[in-house]
């Protein structure tokens, strides 16, 4: 049974680059699946025909629709904690810089992952021991941005009384950003995130002076909110 889609090799490293996702063909077309009709909409038979093979082929490399959204979604996740480790370790230890690259990377995530990404909304599909396991994987990424924020705090560099609610806020912001996200508007991922920064510096109580920098060049990547029609999103 294949669990694991291919990645590229050191592909953290590079925390700001988005190759090509590469997944596995019934990976790529049940994420799509999932993403236009939802977890419970969605049954292997449907999988199986956007795939082009039959049920039991598909059954070969993933025993069940759990397997499949598990899969799915601790990609998701381990990639996310893969990158902003690597975007901190290049922050290095100044906090204020070490929560702006986090902030940077979690949404940069977000819009250029956002077929991966939306998939956090089906958690409550999980079974309970794969729950248990991803919701482990998501209190690291959120501890990470906790110890982050709480050093800023005692440096002074940051004023929120409540941190943990602070960066609970923070996280949960930058994500919801796969929820409205579309390529086709007028700010490039880069934008977005460079925004979502600086409203998050102001979440933490940032003391310092911080302004956006000039608009996307021209020819850049774009992308907008895209509205919200029914109780799904879809990636297309």
């Amino acid at each position: 049974m294949n669990t694991a889609p291919d990645a590229a090799a050191g592909a953290a490293k590079r925390w700001r680059e988005y190759p090509p996702l590469n997944l596995h063909p019934v990976l790529r077309h049940a994420m799509e699946a999932f993403n236009e009709h939802g977890y419970h909409g969605t049954s292997v038979r449907d999988i199986a025909r956007r795939v082009g093979v039959t049920v039991p082929a598909l059954y070969y490399h993933y025993e069940n629709k759990q397997v499949l959204l598990v899969t799915l979604i601790e990609t998701s996740i381990r990639d996310v904690l893969d990158r902003c480790r690597a975007a901190v370790a290049e922050a290095g230890d100044e906090p204020v810089a070490r929560f702006s690259a986090m902030v940077e990377c979690v949404v940069l995530y977000m819009t250029n992952r956002r077929g991966l990404a939306f998939l956090d909304t089906e958690i409550r599909s999980l079974e309970p021991e794969n729950r248990a396991r991803y919701v482990a994987l998501r209190d690291y990424l959120e501890h990470m941005l906790l110890d982050t924020v709480e050093a800023g705090v005692a440096q002074g560099a940051f004023a929120t009384p409540i941190p943990a609610d602070a960066s609970r806020a923070v996280l949960t912001m930058c994500q919801s950003v796969a929820t409205w996200y579309s390529p086709d508007g007028p700010l490039p991922p880069e934008a977005i995130a460079e925004r979502y920064v600086l409203l998050c510096l102001s979440t933490v109580g940032h003391t310092g002076d911080r302004t956006l920098g000039p608009g996307p060049p021209a020819g850049a990547q774009r992308g907008r909110p895209r509205a919200v029609t029914g109780t799904r999103n879809t990636f297309r």
